[in-house]
């Protein structure tokens, strides 16, 4: 499990309290924040810029940031960079780090060419740390390409990532991998058009499913702070994993030109958690998703995901094990911006329950879509979510759902389902269907919604969504149903990668963010 004390060898605030409270409450349900740097083919004809927690304000200190460690609780310390006692993360020794191991690498000017997998059964009290150290707000980058890995290890799937979690003979760890913790790389270029030298010395190019981080298996893994770009998939996590955390992430400019099968994102876990995350539009030519997921106890919340063919991709599982999980039937995503640019791909924001054969697999339980903001500016029509069979439920409330277009082009579903409403924002003239009817057996059920022309935004053209005075949206939602009581709309999100606490009584605000003052 992820542990219940995730603030262990930290400081922290009440704020950082909050957090590891509400972690802990989904643990236990399971159980029964950047950068703007652009895309570029050649990843080091510009100086990577990154983030701790954050963009950093004019004092210097990042925003609440979620995880700090001290060097002195740790057994075992590994300096990496200029000046220190390993020159480059080939010379660490990987395959003999054991728990209480914190690996800290220093930004240079120029990337790290070197892959690595960690193999280490870590605990709560003494994980296995991989921290690296921004200079003015620069990550230290880790590149794929022409990168070569340590000849003491000895790992299977060498193509499929920069870095690896789990999977590997040497270090050999039958028990596999668990309170792994990797925060602050630029981690970038793994696909086709990149080479490396492998731990036998030989050649090798990537393959199109490579990730800059591939968990293969291991519990209590943790990704935060990390740019993950510029491979077929940011990041994937494989059937062996469990109780991931993704937060406070800039996953952009991933994908495979003309593939729809490799996206921002592309997980399989038993237990996995989203959050604070910028994901990005994907690389030009590339037609993935933007978060595609296959998990069980699926929570993704205060996120801004923006382009992609869909936003969110949250389909089934092909393992029974995580089919049987009591998480697989109920998904929570709440609290986040999702933007759909005109002419991204997919019209449909959302899609859940399955895209295989095997519909016995799919997701057939109930989605929980509340307190998000969801904004198209596409010319044409938009379709909010495609539930994949008549079994699947979702409860649709206090959203804000806006198509520039006007409400004639935005529909609920397309056509399957069992979708109720109640206390959202939606447009005058908002389409149950853009299909010519509902299939049989479906339903869209108005249970009491606001409608009008417009939000009420701050400044909708500077994707400023807070609502502003005078807001149809303002103090308008009702109480949170009994379903969701576990997962209540805490904070909200700030651009980019940062996040502020949600005042207890805005949760009447409609949206992902409260009435600003």
């Amino acid at each position: 499990m992820i542990p219940a004390n995730v603030c262990k060898k930290k400081k922290f605030t009440p704020v950082h309290v909050l957090v590891c409270i509400a972690i802990l409450a989904w643990c236990l349900l399971l159980a029964c924040g950047g950068s703007t740097a652009d895309s570029q083919e050649n990843p080091d004809d510009q100086t990577p810029v990154g983030d701790t927690g954050g963009d950093i304000p004019a004092d210097g200190t990042p925003s609440t940031p979620l995880y700090e460690w001290d060097a002195a609780d740790f057994d075992q310390v590994y300096e990496v960079g200029p000046g220190r006692t390993y020159a480059d993360p080939n010379e660490v020794p990987w395959e003999d780090l054991e728990p209480s191991s914190l690996v800290l690498i220093y930004y240079r000017d120029t990337p790290y060419r070197t892959k690595w997998v960690i193999n280490v059964a870590a605990t709560a009290d003494d994980p296995v740390v991989v921290l690296g150290v921004a200079d003015n707000g620069r990550l230290p980058v880790i590149s794929g390409d022409q990168a070569t890995t340590r000849q003491e290890l000895d790992y299977w799937n060498e193509p499929r990532s920069v870095i690896k979690i789990g999977g590997s003979s040497i270090p050999n760890n039958p028990d596999g991998p668990s309170h792994i913790h990797v925060q602050g790389l630029d981690i970038r270029s793994a696909r086709p058009s990149y080479s490396f030298t492998d731990h036998n010395g030989q050649a090798g190019i990537y393959s199109e499913n490579a990730a800059a981080i591939h968990v293969e298996e291991g519990d209590a893994i943790t990704i935060h702070d990390c740019l993950l770009h510029d491979a077929g998939n940011g990041l994937f996590s494989g059937s062996g994993s469990s109780h991931l955390i993704i937060n406070a992430n800039h996953v952009y400019d991933n994908g495979i030109d003309g593939s729809i099968y490799h996206h921002n994102s592309y997980t399989e876990s038993r237990g996995i958690l989203f959050e604070f995350n910028h994901y990005g539009p994907l690389r030009s030519g590339c037609l993935g998703n933007n978060l595609k997921d296959r998990s069980s106890g699926t929570v993704i919340r205060y996120n801004w995901i923006e382009s992609g063919n869909r936003q969110l991709d949250l389909v089934e599982t092909d393992y029974t094990f995580i089919a049987s999980d009591p998480g697989y039937d109920e998904t929570f995503v709440y609290g986040n911006v999702l933007v759909e640019p005109d002419g991204a791909g997919n019209s449909q924001i959302l899609h859940y329950g399955g895209d295989g054969e095997n519909e016995a697999m799919y997701r057939q339980g109930t989605l929980f879509f509340y307190h998000n903001t969801v904004v198209s500016t596409r010319s044409g029509n938009t379709t909010l979510m495609r539930l994949a069979t008549n079994a699947a439920r979702a409860e649709v409330f206090a959203n804000i759902l806006f198509a520039t277009a006007g409400g004639a082009r935005l529909a609920i579903t397309s056509g399957r389902g069992q979708t109720y409403l109640t206390d959202n924002w939606l447009p005058t003239g908002w389409r149950l269907t853009h299909e010519s009817s509902l299939d049989p057996g479906a339903s869209v059920n108005d249970l009491g919604n606001v409608e009008g022309d417009a939000p009420g935004f701050l400044d909708a053209d500077g994707q400023d969504f807070h609502l502003a005075e005078g807001s149809d949206a303002d103090g308008e939602a009702g109480a949170l149903p009994a379903a969701v009581m576990n997962y209540p709309p805490e904070y909200q999100y700030v651009k980019h990668l940062q996040h502020e606490e949600r005042q207890a009584d805005s949760i009447s605000d409609i949206g992902a963010f409260e009435r600003t003052e």
